[in-house]
């Protein structure tokens, strides 16, 4: 006989098509008509390949919750379970972090870099007027473009050509992505999903990241023909 009290176990970790191995996941593409490079994955760290964890933010099924620590973005599914993804974020002094949504997608984005940036590296002033989509753009295969109480924070989640920044501050305050993870997480988003971005804590637990309104641009804006996501 046994005695106490029996808890129940917790479902199994949920399966998704998109989510098997690394060979599959991160393979060459044609996408959009273009042809998106394999990443060589064994060279990537296995906690930021794409999978399927317990989910461990609290937040909503439908959330994505970036924790800058961790350099992992969690997409918050139904059931106790979350898609993460390895990312790269701001370098310190272009970090941004709190709570927005996502008001605006683009697949193969125009990148228009900000005055702010060519003014930093003059070397861009021949894109100032766009640099055409492909998968060497600074966004790469897509773009998705968080505001707060209607502005624009110029925050994005977007992909790069740059897989080895992955797990990294690298990126001009917003969080990378690999191409094939971007696509993946983009097809997953639907309405004006809300993102949480954790900011930093200290080992003693008290913050070291304040919540700005707006991120260093990486952009010169929202697209006019970005998506409105609804």
């Amino acid at each position: 006989t046994t005695t106490g009290s029996v808890h129940p176990l917790r479902p199994a970790i949920s399966v998704d098509k998109n989510i098997t191995g690394p060979d599959v996941m991160y393979a060459s593409l044609t996408d959009g008509g273009f042809e998106v490079p394999a990443v060589p994955y064994l060279k990537v760290k296995p906690e930021f390949r794409r999978q399927i964890v317990v989910d461990k933010t609290g937040e909503a099924p439908g959330t994505i919750v970036v924790h800058l620590q961790e350099r992992m973005l969690y997409l918050v599914q139904p059931g106790g379970d979350a898609i993460r993804y390895g990312v790269g974020i701001g370098k310190d002094g272009f970090r941004w972090s709190g709570r927005a949504n996502i008001q605006y997608g683009k697949e193969w984005p125009v990148w228009t870099p900000p005055p702010e940036m060519i003014q930093r590296r003059p070397e861009l002033a021949k894109y100032k007027d766009g640099m055409p989509p492909g998968p060497q753009s600074p966004l790469g295969a897509r773009a998705l473009y968080l505001f707060r109480d209607g502005k624009d924070t110029m925050y994005r989640l977007h992909g790069t050509p740059e897989w080895d920044s992955i797990g990294k501050n690298a990126s001009s305050g917003c969080v990378r992505f690999m191409n094939q993870d971007i696509i993946d997480l983009y097809s997953r988003v639907n309405g004006v999903a809300q993102v949480y971005v954790r900011p930093n804590l200290s080992p003693a637990g008290k913050l070291t990241a304040v919540s700005n309104r707006t991120a260093e641009p990486i952009d010169a804006g929202v697209p006019r023909d970005a998506e409105i996501l609804k």
